[in-house]
This record gives structure tokens, sequence and C-alpha cells, in this order.
């Protein structure tokens, strides 16, 4: 069986953006599964897991982010260029990226194996996006 390739025109990936960014930073509605250990486990999701809360959970965040790195990797000419790429850097800050590393430590287990798979694609395409 033979796959059909499809391509994604410039106009389909601004579409795409901007559904990422329609709720990149959108706390609620959150679906968030996991024991609760402490009261410190009981927080608004933007504390939690301060990079990846919107987009309802945490694995459709880390989706999101994936998409916009992966589109403004592919359309580097593209209008969603500064759009996309702002979205990213206040995102994928130190203290944002501490607190994503402070919930592992509490939840090492949190969103696995689903989840890690979407982490793992995230740092993939950043590593292979050659821009600061």
């Amino acid at each position: 069986m033979q796959l059909e390739v499809i391509e994604i025109d410039v106009a389909i990936a601004a579409q795409f953006v901007q559904l990422v960014l329609n709720c990149i930073n959108q706390e609620y509605p959150h679906n968030n599964i996991f024991w609760f250990e402490s009261d410190e486990d009981i927080k608004p999701p933007r504390e939690l897991t301060p990079a990846f809360y919107g987009c309802l959970d945490w694995h459709s965040a880390l989706h999101g982010h994936w998409l916009l790195a992966r589109l403004a990797r592919y359309f580097p000419d593209a209008e969603f260029q500064p759009t996309a790429r702002e979205a990213l850097t206040q995102t994928l800050t130190p203290e944002k990226i501490q607190g994503e590393i402070n919930h592992f430590n509490r939840c090492p287990f949190f969103e696995c194996p689903y989840g890690f798979s979407w982490l793992l694609q995230l740092a993939t395409e950043l590593h292979e996006w050659n821009d600061a």
C-alpha cells in the first residue's frame, strides 16, 4: 500500500497556527488526570505546569507548541512567523521550564507515556530547528 503525501501550504499552516494561538494560554476548560499527593498538587494549571497548560490538557499544549515550532521552521517567510515565535518565546522561558521540571519531580509519571512522547517531539523539533 502506498501512502499519498499531502502538502500543507502556507494558508493552511496559518490556520493551524491560529488554532494553537487561540488556546495556548487558555487555561479553562482544563482536563488534568493524576494522583494528588498533597495540597501542593491542587493548584491552577498555570501554576502546576506553567509552560504547557493551555489547549485543554498538558499533552495538547505540547502538541500545540510542537505545531508552532514545526510550522515556523517549515514556513520561515510566513506572515505568522512573528506571532508564532512570540508565543514560543513567552512560553519556553527558563522559569516556566523549571516549573515543568518541578512538576515532574513531584509527579514523575505524569502523562506517561503519551505526554512524554510529545515532550520529546517538541524537544526534537526545537533541536532540529537551527534558530536561536
